[in-house]
Formats: structure tokens, C-alpha cells, sequence
């Protein structure tokens, strides 16, 4: 059988769900696999009992959201790209429902009946409209089903494709009139609820109305402000990248350093000494930073000695920068020529992050 890329949560985390589940005495809500006490030792870790942190931020954000999902509004994650808002999303669903994969993907090309039902045309040209003939979308399975439905870029959907969620997330029921007798409408089950994520960089492309605004419990999902949990992270999940990858190399802990400090500095416009850098407009998030973390490994490996090193991360770092503002180039450049050289005097990994700034010209 071909491996997948990637197991969704609750295949991921299996066992540390198992091992929740039999060990977990506090109250849990009516359609919930897992308590909320047990839902956020999920996410945010037990070192005692062996369950791994997955997201790394701010561990109240967590509370909040779970008291929402227990409660009659639905749960607007927003912030900017690579913050981790889809993780958080999949990490919750899978602990709450053990299914993180009824998800709604946002787009300007979403249709209603991808949200919540179509027709297999075959069936309902020879029988006409039944259940049989009914093919349920996302939320109809997770209103049916008592389960959390993920709606993700809830700001890149039409307005009219938005507000389907007024209805099911106020009265908690779905019509479908072309069937008759109980089949017409669709009551949700206890555990459902919808969480839905928001690039703040999309604001202004299709502005949520009032009253679905109302509908929602909006939490920010920021940056990671703390150098020493950012390194932790990217050491975790590149070693993970890594191995799934089937690369047997590591990220020494210099360059994983000296990738944080870059980030941090382009991110927050000052370094460590002070000094001001232009910040550029591409994103710089945790997750970019992993990525570019991962594809120096893989670089280092299979055209290097194997060991990533300072140049191996400018030129992943170069290609994260130039990606569509050429004045981003103009900002790297300044960069490079005034606090990657001063740093470069050290000889250590920015020495080898600056040789490679003649990539920057080509």
C-alpha cells in the first residue's frame, strides 16, 4: 500500500488520544470523545504522562477556545498566514470528535452545495429526490453526526456562500426541501459545532456580515514571541519533516539559532543590537521558518556533506523573501550588507549565511 504524506490528527496522535480517553475521570460534554480538561492536555502537552506539546503559543488562547466550542457559538480563528490556525483547528477537531477531516475548503469557487449537499444526478434522474439520492457535504455529516465541521479561509467565500452558516449556526438545523417527512430536515447532534479560520492579510476580500459575525467567537492566533519555544518548535517539527522524509541528518542548534534570529529580526523591523531593518512583506511566520528549516536539511543532504550550514539556510531564506514585492529584495539586501556582515565578523554560521549573498544579485 502507497504511504500517505500525511495521517491526519487523530491517525498521527492515536495512541496519545487512547491513552486520554481510558485515563480521563473529569466531566466531559455530550458528543465529546475527550473532556475539555483532557482536550487541552491534547494540545498543549503532558510531559507526565508522555503526551507531546503540539502547538506552541499562548496556552490560555487554548482554554478560550475550547469554552466556545462547548458552547452555542461557533470559533473564528484568526491571524496572519503560518501562525498555525489550521493546526490548531485539526488538533481540536481530532481531540473533541476524533475526526478532523470534515472540512469545508474556503475559496472564491465554493458553492453551497460543497458546504452542505449535492445530488448524485444519476440516482435523482431515475428515482427523483431521496435520501439515497443525497450526497452530503461537510456540514451536513458533522451537523448529522454531532462533529466539529472545519471551515477553512472562511473570508475567501462569497458572502452569500458565508451566510449558509446563519441558520445552522443559530438554530442548529439544516433544510433540505426537495425530500419529504423528517428527511427534509437535518437536526444537529450534540458535539457539533463549525471552526472556521481567517487570514487577517485577506481582509477586505469578502468582509463576513453582521450577523455571522455574531455567530462567532473570534480568537487571535499570533506570532510566536518567544525565541526559545520558536527554536524548540523547529527543532521538533523539521525532525519530524526530516524523518518523514527519510533523511537521515539533524539541524545543528548554531543554525537553527541563527534562523530564529533572522526571522525575528525581519518580523519585528530591529535586531537584538538594535539596529533598524525594513521589514519585508512576505510573511515571516513559525511555519515559513520551518519550511525553510526542512528544505536546508534536504539541500545540505543531497548536494552538500549533509550538514546544513549558514549558506544552506540564505538560500532557502532568499527564496521565502523574493516571492512577490521586488522592493523585498531591496530590504534583504540592506539586511545582508548591514547586520548579517557585522555578525559575519564572528566567522561562525553568519559568515556563512553572508557568502551566499551574492545569490541575492543574480
Amino acid at each position: 500500500m502507497t504511504e500517505i504524506l500525511r495521517a491526519p490528527a487523530e491517525v498521527q496522535h492515536a495512541d496519545e488520544i487512547a491513552r486520554l480517553a481510558a485515563d480521563d475521570p473529569h466531566p466531559r460534554p455530550d458528543g465529546w470523545r475527550l473532556s475539555p480538561r483532557a482536550v487541552r492536555r491534547f494540545v498543549v502537552g503532558d510531559e507526565r504522562h508522555g503526551i507531546a506539546r503540539k502547538f506552541y503559543g499562548d496556552d490560555a488562547l487554548i482554554d478560550r477556545c475550547i469554552v466556545t466550542l462547548m458552547s452555542n457559538r461557533g470559533l473564528l480563528l484568526v491571524g496572519e498566514p503560518g501562525t498555525a490556525k489550521s493546526m490548531l483547528s485539526e488538533l481540536l477537531a481530532a481531540a473533541i470528535s476524533g475526526d478532523s477531516t470534515c472540512t469545508v475548503q474556503g475559496s472564491a469557487g465554493t458553492t453551497g452545495d460543497q458546504i452542505t449537499y449535492s445530488w448524485n444526478y444519476a440516482l435523482l434522474l431515475a428515482e427523483g429526490p431521496s435520501p439515497r439520492a443525497l450526497v452530503r457535504g461537510p456540514l451536513h455529516e458533522a451537523m448529522a453526526q454531532g462533529r466539529i465541521c472545519r471551515f477553512e479561509e472562511v473570508t475567501r467565500v462569497q458572502p452569500e456562500i458565508q451566510d449558509v452558516l446563519i441558520g445552522m449556526l443559530s438554530d442548529k438545523v439544516l433544510h433540505v426541501p426537495e425530500l419529504d417527512g423528517p428527511d427534509a430536515t437535518v437536526f444537529a447532534a450534540r458535539g457539533f459545532n463549525i471552526i472556521a479560520t481567517a487570514n487577517l492579510r485577506d481582509r477586505g476580500v469578502h468582509e463576513m456580515s453582521s450577523a455571522l459575525k455574531r455567530r462567532f467567537n473570534f480568537e487571535t492566533v499570533r506570532p510566536i514571541s518567544d525565541r526559545k519555544l520558536e527554536v524548540r518548535l523547529i527543532k521538533e517539527q523539521t525532525a519530524a519533516l526530516l524523518q518523514r522524509s527519510g533523511v537521515p541528518t539533524t539541524v545543528p542548534d548554531d543554525v537553527v539559532d541563527l534562523l530564529v534570529t533572522a526571522f525575528h529580526d525581519l518580523r519585528d523591523g530591529t535586531t537584538q543590537e538594535g539596529t533598524a531593518v525594513e521589514r519585508p512583506t512576505a510573511v515571516m511566520s513559525s511555519a515559513e521558518a520551518v519550511a525553510v528549516a526542512h528544505a536546508a536539511a534536504l539541500d545540505a543532504h543531497y548536494f552538500g556533506d549533509g550538514v546544513p550550514g549558514g549558506e544552506h539556510i540564505a538560500r532557502q531564506l532568499i527564496g521565502t523573501v523574493l516571492k512577490d514585492n521586488p522592493e523585498d529584495g531591496k530590504k534583504l539586501r540592506h539586511y545582508f550588507d548591514v547586520v548579517v556582515k557585522q555578525r559575519a565578523r564572528r566567522k561562525d554560521q553568519w559568515s556563512r549565511l553572508l557568502d551566499a549573498r551574492r545569490e541575492l544579485d543574480r
